[in-house]
């Protein structure tokens, strides 16, 4: 298992060294841009997408898309951890994913849904373009979502991740568009906008049936004043406790609504502010999003225990079918990962297990180079060289190769 480990962690450095540095400079993304008729102004966004995608070795993958607001803000974090997650150390609680920052340009216009002439901490220029949520909506719906789908590798999975104003504008679009994304992610939202207006509006929403099957999570701070407990600030009708009655009324509400087909976790973090939130929000929300995705330590620990795991390809299989299932669209096993457990199954003299990883690879990615050249590889090893010449043929006709060519040459040297 360490070796395996080991292998993972320097092949995905290698791979990440390969993307981002360039010119003595560290690169995590790069900045692109869409012209929104909608907004009537030109958007940057801030764009990472995985490593792997740039790798020549493997057939070109597809990403879901997480989608930030307040990218300026948060984007290197996010960005961070979900790569940490999804590859590094041979991890994979969450899937790889594009992450798409939203950097602001007036974020009281666009992250807020209604209009309002006076708010607790903001000033009346602030306010002044206030109730935009709506129109910004359209444009993630009718211009940047199409677009970063028309110029990014993406799959139809899409998750929405906001603080504060932000987490408002997700609960929003949760509530009135939730078809729009799969997942929301609402970090300490200000649930206190508009004299709680859409607190007010989210019993009738919450019961509507397209909730079902998309996830919410919500990362509550704590926002209550000295002397104050969750049970003080239930009581209390102050405007130095209303952010967090609100916040805790969301709590209430969605426990109300158990049975819409959503899936919800509200968890409240007693040693974080507002400001400290959204890290810890988020990883656990990654977490929870897609548990349905990582396999389980014990299966893992069960895995690289040899001869525990009669058919390692088919634990491989199963899970990634739950995995389909659970993201509402097909999620084939990494190819690059089937790969290297192949060859960690040879490793440790596992020469039957290993076929059928290469068997599931060829499968699933039958016009993969690699994947027919690695069949090749193994059945010259095993000593069938009439199966290691059609593998290499295939690779062949799908890239023409000196070395390849050269493997098929010596084997029909042989005859």
């Amino acid at each position: 298992m360490k070796q395996l480990l080991l292998l993972w962690l320097l092949a995905g450095s290698a791979l990440v060294q390969a993307q981002t540095i360039k010119n003595n400079a560290v690169l995590i993304g790069r900045v692109d841009s869409v012209t929104s008729a909608v907004l009537k102004e030109k958007r940057k966004i801030w764009v990472y997408v995985p490593a792997s995608a740039h790798d020549p070795t493997y057939l070109p993958q597809r990403y879901p898309v997480l989608y930030l607001l307040d990218g300026d803000a948060h984007f290197v974090s996010v960005m961070g951890m979900v790569q940490q997650l999804s590859t590094v150390n041979g991890n994979m609680v969450c899937p790889e994913m594009i992450v798409v920052g939203i950097p602001n340009t007036d974020r009281s216009r666009d992250l807020t849904p209604t209009h309002v002439s006076g708010a607790a901490g903001m000033s009346a220029g602030e306010l002044k373009t206030s109730g935009g949520g709506e129109n910004f909506t359209a444009f993630l719906e009718k211009e940047l979502i199409p677009y970063v789908d028309a110029h990014y590798p993406t799959t139809p999975h899409r998750t929405f991740i906001g603080h504060s104003l932000g987490g408002l504008l997700v609960m929003n679009t949760l509530l009135h568009h939730p078809s729009l994304f799969d997942n929301y992610v609402a970090l300490d939202p200000s649930m206190w906008w508009d004299g709680k207006k859409l607190l007010r509006e989210a019993p009738g929403l919450l019961a509507q049936p397209q909730l079902a099957g998309r996830a919410l999570f919500v990362g509550i701070a704590n926002t209550m004043p000295t002397g104050f407990d969750t049970v003080r600030v239930r009581k209390d009708t102050s405007e130095a406790t209303d952010f967090m009655r609100s916040k805790l009324t969301l709590r209430d509400e969605l426990a109300r609504h158990p049975n819409n087909g959503l899936r919800v976790v509200a968890k409240y973090y007693p040693n974080d502010s507002h400001s400290s939130v959204p890290l810890p929000a988020t990883y656990d929300a990654l977490r929870f999003l897609f548990r349905a995705y990582a396999p389980s330590p014990a299966a893992l620990v069960d895995f690289y225990e040899p001869g525990y795991m009669p058919n390692p390809a088919a634990f491989v299989e199963a899970h990634y079918k739950r995995a389909s299932a659970a993201m509402g669209y097909p999620v084939l096993p990494p190819e690059p990962m089937v790969h290297d457990l192949a060859d960690y199954l040879l490793q440790r003299k596992q020469p039957a297990q290993a076929l059928a990883m290469f068997q599931l690879n060829a499968r699933n990615y039958p016009d993969s180079f690699s994947v027919h050249e690695s069949l090749g590889d193994y059945y010259s090893a095993q000593g069938q060289p009439a199966l290691a010449a059609t593998a290499y043929t295939k690779a062949l006709q799908l890239k023409d190769t000196a070395a390849t060519r050269q493997k098929l040459s010596k084997l029909r040297a042989k005859k």
